[in-house]
This record gives C-alpha cells, sequence and structure tokens, in this order.
C-alpha cells in the first residue's frame, strides 16, 4: 500500500510517496543533481530495478512528474557482511539522497518517515550503514561530525538506533556508524542471528 504526503512549495505542493511501483517509476524522470551515486538517468533506471526486488522499496519526493528525493530499500549487498545469514527479514536502508535545490525542506525526514508509516517494516530489521566518505560535506558546508550529528539525527526521526559492531569498514573512522530499527514483529531468533553477524570477531579472545 502506497502512502503518500502533500507539502506546499513555492506557488505548488511536492509528493512524498512510497512504495513506489517499478510502472510509476518508469513515467518519473530524475532530476539532473540527483548524481551522487551515479549519473541521473543509470541511478533512474537503478531505481526501478530496486523497486522490482521482492524486498525492494522506493520512497521519493517529487515536483510534478520530477523525482527530486528518494530513499531505498533492499536486502544487504552479497559482497557485504551484512547479508551473511541469508536473513530474510534483514533490510538495508540503502542510498539517501536529495537534489540540492530542495535541501532545506525535511525530505529526507520526510521520506523516512513515510517510509515506516503504517507500521510498514515492523517485521524488519531496518539498519543503515553511514560512512563518512559517501557524505557531501562540501555542499552542506558541514564538516564530519556536524554530518554526522545530522544523519543520526534523521535515522532516529523513526526510531533508528546506534549499534556497536565489530565491521572493519564503519570501525575505519570514528565518524562511520551503524543504525538499526527493530521492528515489533521481528522474532528473537532474528535478533540473534543479527547480533551474530554485527560481531564475527566476538568467539576469537
Amino acid at each position: 500500500m502506497m502512502h503518500a504526503e502533500r507539502l506546499p512549495y513555492k506557488d505548488r505542493e511536492l509528493v512524498i510517496e512510497g512504495p513506489i511501483p517499478a510502472d510509476v517509476l518508469s513515467r518519473l524522470t530524475l532530476h539532473h543533481d540527483l548524481d551522487a551515486f551515479r549519473r541521473p538517468l543509470e541511478q533512474h533506471k537503478a531505481l526501478i530495478e530496486i523497486s522490482e526486488l521482492e524486498e525492494g522499496r522506493i520512497i521519493a519526493a517529487r515536483d510534478g512528474e520530477t523525482i527530486v528525493g528518494y530513499v531505498t530499500f533492499h536486502y544487504p549487498d552479497e559482497l557485504e557482511r551484512w547479508s551473511e545469514g541469508g536473513m530474510k527479514d534483514l533490510i538495508e536502508l540503502g542510498a539517501v539522497e536529495v537534489a540540492d535545490e530542495y535541501r532545506s525542506l525535511g525530505l529526507g525526514k520526510r521520506m523516512i518517515q513515510t517510509a515506516f508509516a503504517g507500521d510498514q517494516l515492523e517485521n524488519a530489521i531496518v539498519y543503515t550503514t553511514e560512512y563518512y566518505w559517501h557524505w557531501d560535506l562540501e555542499a552542506t558546508g558541514l564538516n564530519v561530525w556536524e554530518y554526522r550529528t545530522m544523519m543520526e539525527n534523521l535515522m532516529k526521526a523513526v526510531g533508528m538506533v546506534w549499534f556497536a559492531t565489530d565491521d572493519p569498514e564503519i570501525c575505519a573512522h570514528p565518524a562511520n556508524c551503524l543504525m538499526v530499527r527493530i521492528g515489533r514483529e521481528v522474532p528473537l531468533s532474528s535478533v540473534e542471528q543479527f547480533d551474530q553477524v554485527r560481531f564475527r570477531q566476538r568467539f576469537m579472545y
């Protein structure tokens, strides 16, 4: 079921909605500034592909027929440790991107809140990995720690909290972090399995 909200913007409204099905996404265009991960045409194709996955979810903000921000949800990349358990209820909150001219509107927070609206994802452990080398420090004018605080506050808006891990990439810099939200309907067995993935080294000492 798709959730949506409207936000007044200049002489019109922006729409924040999702999860958006592939056929709707394919009719929209991606704003030319949404190029943090790949070129806009390629990123648009990637969003459509994610939306076609069984667990894939795209939440987007659009100005008319133009996507000006998006959030992706999908299973962990098979090359990363988070995929090791093959958990069906572990979902990654992946990319969050908002076009430059729309960044002061709180769209990131609104999109993430839309993703969890109506008890969606209560049957999942949702995690996000924050790496400082992915952050757009130059455009925001923030330093690493200010950006980290901003991202943490963004995730806290839906109840995601900091979790410890011995993952080498996250441990590579103190600003990097793992944030997690465990849904109310997640069984204890899944929580325990996730703990084993988080701490691969704990039994070596």
